[in-house]
Order: structure tokens, then sequence, then C-alpha cells
């Protein structure tokens, strides 16, 4: 089950890219990529607003841009001459404005290296739809963001599916008892966070009542709503599913990402400790365990039935040790850093972790993600199947 879960794509060559880029989207031309960065502050959902990452994303995507050029691609910069060193002036910001100038500079596919809603230009700039037909998207259509950002919202409707295995949860707002609801937890430790969360911010293991009362006055003060989760004390592990290709029609799973040396048993932020120090893909031999299986199959059911049109990572953890695994976060826009620049060895993302197992380096996995673009029409026509 798992070697079919996980079966690799071929590795492709620069030349061979080259040709399948053309022939599935540009009979005459070879893609010019422009990367977007975060520059347009997420707008408040359902009276929740998603934290805003410092630099917007720049970091991962200069080693974006900086890789796909070293594979041969075309990539256009704001900057002519970015600097290998630095993060800024690899990436148009992601207004209106940054996009509009990318296209002016030639882009015809936008790596949308970003955070995405409804109202992103994006998805509504009416300057950008004289090119609907002709420029293409990597990333989420807005759609799918907004609505699948929303952690409780999610795992309910997963949950409502029955075929899905997830950990027990419960929702708190500012307008509940808080002394009843804490009263009404009869196990510790539990894990409270933010309902549209970036990454382990607000993410805290509370093992008492106190302690889980503070947390939650904590979180209520940045959010009105926030969800407290059952524990799962096993094996963390993280699985990214890549989206359909021409190569390979389906939704597939990469080998699973172990982690480790958890803090209070919560895995760090990337930012503080890198993930090369934490995690490593799974052997072959540990994968002879179903459960591997099962969840990877499960990841993959996700990722086909929300219609995930670039890779998406999902968190899973072992109830205990030996037991399943349940899906317990699953991120639409995954960490996509990777070494290529100076500096940058140690910053391979849980993705590119994955990918390395399969014989892809940091740039073909890049390569394979752009093989996912779509155009911006179909991009705009997402419908939620929920």
């Amino acid at each position: 089950m798992a070697a079919k879960c996980a079966t690799p794509l071929r590795s492709l060559n620069p030349q061979r890219f080259g040709r399948i880029v053309s022939r599935r989207l540009y009979s005459s031309q070879d893609p010019t990529v422009a990367v977007l960065f975060q520059d347009i502050d997420p707008p408040v959902i359902n009276g929740v607003r998603k934290p805003r990452k410092p630099g917007g994303y720049q970091d991962s995507g200069a080693d974006i841009a900086y890789t796909l050029r070293s594979k041969g691609i075309n990539v256009t910069t704001p900057d002519p001459s970015p600097q290998v060193s630095k993060h800024e002036g690899w990436c148009f910001s992601d207004t209106e404005e940054g996009i509009v100038s990318a296209v002016n500079n030639g882009a015809t596919h936008l790596w949308a290296n970003t955070i995405l809603f409804d109202l992103h230009p994006l998805q509504r700039s009416q300057k950008l739809t004289p090119y609907a037909s002709e420029l293409y998207v990597v990333g989420q259509p807005p759609g799918l963001v907004e609505n699948c950002d929303d952690k409780a919202f999610l795992n309910d409707k997963l949950r409502s599916l029955g075929s899905y295995t997830l950990p027990r949860s419960w929702l708190v707002s500012k307008s509940d008892n808080l002394d009843e609801f804490v009263g009404s937890i009869k196990s510790f430790p539990v894990v409270g966070k933010p309902v549209r969360g970036r990454g382990s911010h607000g993410v805290k293991l509370c093992h008492s009542p106190v302690q889980l009362k503070q947390h939650i006055e904590t979180l209520l003060r940045e959010s009105p709503l926030i969800m407290i989760e059952e524990y799962l004390a096993g094996e963390e592990a993280t699985i990214t599913v890549m989206p359909p290709s021409p190569e390979q029609p389906e939704h597939w799973s990469m080998l699973p990402v172990t982690r480790f040396n958890h803090a209070d048993g919560i895995a760090p932020y990337n930012g503080s400790v890198a993930v090369t120090a934490n995690s490593r893909v799974v052997t072959n031999e540990e994968m002879k365990d179903p459960a591997y299986g099962k969840v990877m199959e499960e990841c993959q059911g996700v990722a086909k039935l929300i219609g995930a049109t670039a890779p998406i990572r999902i968190d899973v953890r072992r109830f205990r040790v030996g037991s399943e695994f349940a899906l317990f976060d699953i991120n639409m826009k995954p960490n996509m850093t990777g070494p290529g620049r100076p500096g940058r060895e140690d910053q391979a993302s849980l993705t590119a972790m994955a990918a390395a197992a399969i014989g892809w380096d940091y740039g073909t996995l890049l390569q394979n993600i752009l093989l996912s673009a779509q155009r911006l029409s179909v991009f705009r026509d997402y419908r939620s199947p929920f």
C-alpha cells in the first residue's frame, strides 16, 4: 500500500521540462516565472485574521526564483540583478500594482508564494482579466485557501464525512464562559491554537485547567475564536501531497517525514530551529507499518476532495505509541525554502526533504510544481466542494 501511495515521478532535465511545459501551456514560448511575496495584510475573515509572516515569505521566494533560474527557467525579478545573499529584490509584491508590474516584465507564470483570499488581486483585479486565458498561476485558488485555512471549518467538514481520522476538538469564543468550558475538559494535556494560524504561532500544550484558561485568554486577545484539541501523544510526521500534473494525473503523497525533538510536545517553528535538525524521512523498514500507508491515502483524499492545485502539507500524529495516525493540521501553503543560495544549505523545507528521498533535488521539486500551473481563468473559477 505504501509503495503505491508514494510512487515517484521521473525526474525531469531542463530540456525535457521545457518541452513539457511548452506542450501543456504555451505552444510558441517558454515560461517566464515571476514569484510573488506577501505584501498585503490578510483580511479579517469571520472575525479572524491570519497572522502575517515577517518579510512576507521573501526568503523562500528568493530561494524559488534563484533555483529556477539556475535550472534554466526564465525568471523575471523586480531588481534586474538581485543579490544572492539577500531575500529582497527577487520577488514582486502581491499587490495589484506588483502583479501588473510582473506581467509587464514579461511574466507568463505567477508563482503565488503568498497567502491568498477571495478578495486578493489575483482573484479580483480587473487589470488582470484580459490576461486570464494566457497567464498561469502556481498556487491554490483564493476561494480554496479562504475556506480551508480555517482549521475548524475544514476539520469539521472532514469529520462529517466519516472517512478521515481526526482528534477531538472544541471551539471557544469570547462569549463563552471560560470557567465552565475549562471545567468540562476531563483529560489533560490538550493543545490550544488559533483557527487561522501560521506555523506554530499561538500553539501551546496545556497541562492543567489553570494553564489552559490562561492560554485561551491569551489567544482570545488575538482572535475571537480559537480551537482546543485533544493532545496526540505518539509519533508526529508530515506528508506532502503533490497536485496533478501532465506526468501524474492524480494527487499523490510523498514519503512521510517524521518529526522529533519537540519543545514541550510541539514541533518548534522552522524559523527558530531548522527542520533538518529535527526531522527525517521514514525508512523503508518503517514504511512496512500499515499506519503510514493508511494516513498517506487519507492525505491524498483530502487534497482530491478540496481540489488542491499546488502542494499541501498535512501534519499527522499517532494517538499513542504504535497506534494509527490522525490528521491534525492541513497546510494550504507549506514552507518552500530550499538550499541553493549561499548560506542556505540547511534551509531545506519538510517538502524538500521528502522530495530528496525520491531523488529530486530542490530545483527538480520546483520544476515539478511548476508543471501544475493553471490558467488564471481556471484559477478564478474554483468552486468549493462544501
